[in-house]
């Protein structure tokens, strides 16, 4: 089931705003991740260097832009409301259709905007859209035990815990279990 995805999405909450990446935002999306090399390692999968290069951040969200048009990702940047910055992402990954319909959330905020609850506004904003959007059934998540945050962030989006899967992912170079989470969407 193909949907049709509307490439000028915009999400406003009460603090944020989320919207579609595009080419035009390579620029401040390689200043947030190199500002935030080391806050977001702790959280992500390995980077090598050409990651944090321009050319390599077009490519990457002009391949994300043709990805939300083909149905399997949707990732969506956080700015803030006033001043319209890039201060993180949100995204909607491993889209499944068929007897599934669901996918899985991911993020990552700027440190200095961390505990000012812009990263569960965002999710709430990104739940909503794939609920009332693209007509997903279910959303899953998965962190880290030790990041008490994260967890909170899903909790407060109205997800719940539903089981640990061990040595599930790959962070800095090593295995990690998760806290599996999802949030089904009440019209089903």
């Amino acid at each position: 089931m193909n949907q049709s995805v509307e490439t000028h999405v915009k999400l406003t909450g009460d603090n944020i705003f989320i919207r579609l990446l595009t080419v035009e935002d390579a620029e401040d999306m390689v200043n947030l991740q190199l500002e935030n090399r080391e806050f977001f390692s702790q959280f992500a999968m390995e980077r090598s260097d050409d990651f944090y290069s321009l050319e390599n951040q077009q490519k990457r969200i002009q391949m994300l832009v043709e990805n939300a048009k083909q149905d399997l990702d949707y990732y969506f940047g956080i700015f803030t409301k006033d001043e319209e910055i890039l201060i993180g992402t949100v995204n909607l990954f491993a889209v499944m259709r068929g007897s599934i319909q669901s996918a899985f959330v991911g993020y990552f905020l700027d440190e200095k905007h961390n505990g000012k609850g812009y990263t569960t506004e965002a999710v709430r904003l990104i739940v909503k859209y794939a609920f009332e959007e693209i007509n997903l059934h279910r959303v899953e998540a998965g962190v880290m035990p030790h990041n008490i945050a994260s967890i909170r962030v899903l909790e407060k989006a109205g997800f719940e815990r539903e089981g640990l899967a061990r040595k599930n992912v790959k962070i800095n170079g090593k295995w990690e279990d998760h806290q599996q989470m999802a949030i089904i969407n009440p019209a089903d």
